[in-house]
């Protein structure tokens, strides 16, 4: 990517009071070293085929879910040209059958790309589990692994705070805060490549003419380069694009809070942000003005709306 873009904060040496006043923000920051220590972070840095035989003698053989996208796509997740389907295909397969694909496609100039997204570990290595905790976090905060060569995904969000942590190969990212949402341009919230919505900008190479507003988005983002051992916090909700930079790349990361991006899940946040989609769209201008004041007098300020009642009578306004 050739835009200068802003550095997100960096830490070093952090201790674990440190990394939790770090994620108790609501600011992204990259922890320089923060896994260096890990088992598999330790291989990485030693032999790529050392690490892949290791993940390969851990697998437990349960499915996990896999893309494959064609070379000529190099790499970044998105949808077909016709804007009806994606361009990948899935299937679900051990571990072990994408790490041997991972390595045989090494050797290619222009191979196609393949990952494993987000796979459970206490599904695909649990064995692995007691020597790569993260310590702030709860146990029950299962971590999950992405695997795959050089991949793209495009800026989209994720509803919980997040910890992700490079075990080998670099990765690239670029974050842009909430209030951008405007000016990314957004697909469908219904119909997306990935479990949220993306940005339909390609972040390699701007449309410009096509989406202007995204210059002013550019304006905002900020960027870092991730190592083996480094790890970056991203706050949920903020935009992120993530592009994989080398030939073998595996990263572990941790989902906290928040909620996820199921149109099924009423109760979430998404969910219910379809619901009023579907609630207000069509009221007349004037009503969805009135209803726009309504949610952010109850909802979204700051100052209690039943603050002028007795607690006694705050019911579903109690905090």
């Amino acid at each position: 990517m050739r835009q200068e873009f802003s550095a997100i904060k960096e830490y070093s040496e952090l201790d674990d009071i440190g990394v939790k006043q770090v994620i108790s923000s609501y600011r992204p920051a990259i922890i320089r070293g923060l896994v260096k220590d890990w088992p598999v972070v330790q291989l990485a840095k030693r032999s790529s085929q050392e690490l892949l035989q290791y993940l390969a003698d851990h697998d437990s053989g349960v499915d996990v879910d896999a893309i494959m996208l064609r070379p000529e796509h190099q790499g970044r997740v998105f949808y077909n040209e016709a804007l009806d389907g994606f361009n990948f295909i899935k299937n679900r397969l051990p571990l072990t059958k994408v790490l041997e694909q991972l390595f045989r496609y090494a050797q290619f100039p222009t191979p196609p790309s393949v990952a494993v997204q987000s796979a459970l570990m206490s599904d695909c290595l649990p064995s692995l589990l007691p020597q790569h905790r993260m310590p702030v976090l709860s146990e029950e905060i299962t971590p999950r692994i992405w695997v795959g060569n050089k991949i793209t995904t495009p800026t989209h969000i994720d509803g919980s705070d997040n910890i992700a942590c490079v075990v080998s190969g670099r990765r690239q990212f670029v974050l842009f805060p909430p209030e951008q949402i405007a000016n990314l341009y957004i697909g469908p919230l219904d119909f997306a490549p990935t479990p949220s919505p993306i940005s339909m900008v390609n972040l390699r190479e701007p449309d410009v003419e096509r989406y202007p507003k995204f210059q002013e988005a550019l304006k905002h983002a900020q960027t870092a380069v991730l190592e083996p051992g480094d790890a970056i916090f991203i706050p949920n909700l903020w935009w992120h694009h993530v592009e994989s930079l080398d030939q073998i790349n595996i990263l572990m990361n941790y989902w906290w809070g928040g909620s996820n991006f199921s149109t099924e899940n009423k109760t979430s946040p998404y969910g219910l942000l379809m619901q009023a989609l579907l609630g207000f769209r069509d009221l007349p201008a004037a009503q969805r003005e009135a209803w726009g004041s309504i949610f952010e007098h109850y909802v979204f300020s700051a100052e209690h709306p039943a603050s002028h009642l007795p607690e006694r009578l705050h019911g579903v306004l109690k905090r």
